[in-house]
C-alpha cells in the first residue's frame, strides 16, 4: 500500500505515506458497494462520528447507491493528546429518532474501540433495529483486539500516527488528500 512516489508533494512532517489519493478512492468505492448491497431497498441512517471522518463520511455517502439519510455525533476521548484517555464524551448527539432503524456508523480510524463500543451501547439504548460499523482504517495493535469488530473495513494500517484524509494531530494535517504516519517527533 505505500505509494510515495505517487504523491507529488508530501507534507514535511510525513515519515510516509500509506495510503495515496487513487488508494482512497478505491477502497471508498468498494465500501460504497458493499453498503448498498446490505442496505438495498432500505434506508439506513449513516451517522459521521466528528471531526475526524467527515471527509471519508463525504466520500462514503456519494458511493452509496440506495437510499440512506445522515446525521452526525461528535464524540470525545482524546482532545488534544497522542493518545486516549478512555473517558468518553458526548459533545454533539443525533437530531435523528433511531428507534427502529438501521444505522450504520461512519469512522474514521478503529484502535482500542473504547469509545466506539461506548457510542454502540449508547446507541443501542435508543431502540434501533441494527447498529453496523464502517471503518476506514483499523489499526493492528500488537497484542490488543479492539472492543468492537466493524462490519465494513477500509483497509488496515499500522500501530502508527496516522494523520491525513480527515485524520489529525491537535487540529493539524485534515486537509492532506493522502494517509501518512506522522513523525514522532511532531507529536513527542
Amino acid at each position: 500500500m505505500d505509494c510515495q512516489d505517487g504523491v507529488t508533494a508530501c507534507h514535511e512532517d510525513i515519515e510516509r505515506v500509506l495510503l495515496c489519493e487513487a488508494d482512497i478512492l478505491g477502497i471508498v468505492e468498494r465500501m460504497g458497494a458493499e453498503i448498498t448491497e446490505d442496505y438495498r431497498g432500505q434506508n439506513p441512517l449513516c451517522i459521521a462520528i466528528l471531526r475526524g471522518a467527515v471527509v471519508f463520511f463525504a466520500d462514503l455517502i456519494r458511493a452509496i447507491e440506495c437510499p440512506m439519510e445522515i446525521d452526525f455525533m461528535a464524540v470525545s476521548s482524546y482532545g488534544s493528546a497522542a493518545r486516549s484517555s478512555g473517558v468518553v464524551r458526548i459533545l454533539k448527539d443525533l437530531d435523528t429518532p433511531i428507534e427502529g432503524r438501521d444505522i450504520v456508523i461512519v469512522e474514521d480510524i478503529l484502535d482500542t474501540g473504547i469509545t466506539l463500543n461506548y457510542l454502540i451501547k449508547n446507541l443501542e439504548s435508543r431502540g434501533p433495529r441494527s447498529v453496523e460499523i464502517a471503518a476506514f482504517l483499523v489499526k493492528d495493535v500488537p497484542g490488543q483486539r479492539s472492543a468492537v469488530r466493524p462490519r465494513y473495513v477500509g483497509a488496515h494500517v499500522p500501530d502508527a500516527f496516522i494523520v491525513g484524509y480527515g485524520l489529525d494531530y491537535a487540529e493539524r494535517y485534515r486537509n492532506l488528500p493522502y494517509l501518512g504516519i506522522l513523525k514522532p517527533e511532531v507529536y513527542s
